[in-house]
């Protein structure tokens, strides 16, 4: 006689237990996890979450699969080509939790409506494209105004560069110093050596000419994504579980998987320390000097 199919979160997810306990399964299972972006990292957070058993979450994104997402992102096959991302990811994570509540947000996050995103949540975890400037600024802005704790885990090279925004601490505008007069590659440079201050994959990438922050281009790898999305959902999981230690930013965490190294790092000031200003100043020549090789 075959094994019941009938869904049972109870079994679902018991070998987590014993790192967690069954109440802190029971408040994971009560919890709302924001995701904003479903691609390379957003698509693989979800996943994760669901995985361990987080029962809510809003998420958003507008774009759909095309043949370029294949190498890193987690809902790319032959059959979901042109296929919402949101449509496709929200089916996987019900497939994973039938009784999973997702709120989802089909246009993506605009001004208008990312209070009604983090309406109710308890933990924002950023997905978006590295080269949405605007609207991720807008959202960590309004994380530490309504005092949600944010974690952005970034895809570099073959590692994660993850940095945590919590409520009371260093915000994402202190510590990265956008400005609304900087350019995007300004704003790229000025993200770029927030993250991963250290830059270790500056040693192992093979053509430069591949990164356009013109274009708002750059390589990927799937292990950089997974990379985050284990290393993200275990900070998550220490938010919400009020145990553990989370490094707030300024603290710059990042684990290269390439080097076999971990690199953390206290950033004082943010990208306002003067190391922080001389590695943008070169980078930006870096960048020139290829741009102008590519022309």
């Amino acid at each position: 006689m075959g094994k019941s199919t009938a869904f049972d979160p109870g079994i679902a997810f018991s070998r987590t237990l014993g790192l967690v306990t069954r109440e802190e399964m029971q408040k994971l299972h009560r919890s709302t996890v924001a995701i904003a972006g479903l691609g390379g990292v957003g698509g693989s957070h979800l996943m994760t979450l669901a995985r361990l058993g987080v029962g809510g979450f809003h998420v958003a994104d507008f774009d759909t699969f095309e043949l370029e997402n294949f190498n890193r992102q987690a809902g790319a096959t032959v059959d979901t080509v042109g296929r919402p991302k949101i449509e496709v990811m929200s089916g996987l994570a019900r497939q994973i939790n039938p009784g999973v509540n997702i709120r989802a947000f089909p246009a993506g996050i605009n001004s208008d409506n990312i209070s009604e995103f983090l309406d109710g949540v308890d933990v924002y975890v950023d997905g978006l494209d590295y080269f949405v400037f605007k609207i991720r600024s807008e959202i960590f802005k309004a994380c530490y105004d309504k005092r949600i704790p944010a974690v952005t885990a970034a895809p570099l090279g073959m590692g994660v560069a993850l940095l945590n925004f919590l409520p009371g601490k260093m915000s994402f505008e202190q510590y990265f110093g956008w400005k609304d007069a900087d350019s995007d590659v300004t704003k790229a440079i000025k993200f770029l050596v927030g993250l991963a201050p250290s830059l270790p994959q500056r040693r192992y990438i093979v053509d430069l000419s591949y990164v356009d922050f013109k274009r708002g281009k750059g390589p990927s790898t799937p292990m950089a994504c997974e990379l985050c999305a284990g290393y993200a959902g275990t900070e998550v999981l220490k938010l919400l579980l009020g145990r553990g230690k989370v490094h707030p930013a300024p603290y710059s965490l990042h684990f290269d998987a390439y080097m076999d190294k971990f690199y953390a790092r206290k950033i004082w000031l943010g990208n306002r320390n003067p190391l922080q200003k001389l590695k943008m100043g070169i980078m930006r020549r870096l960048l020139e000097k290829q741009q102008s090789r590519n022309s």
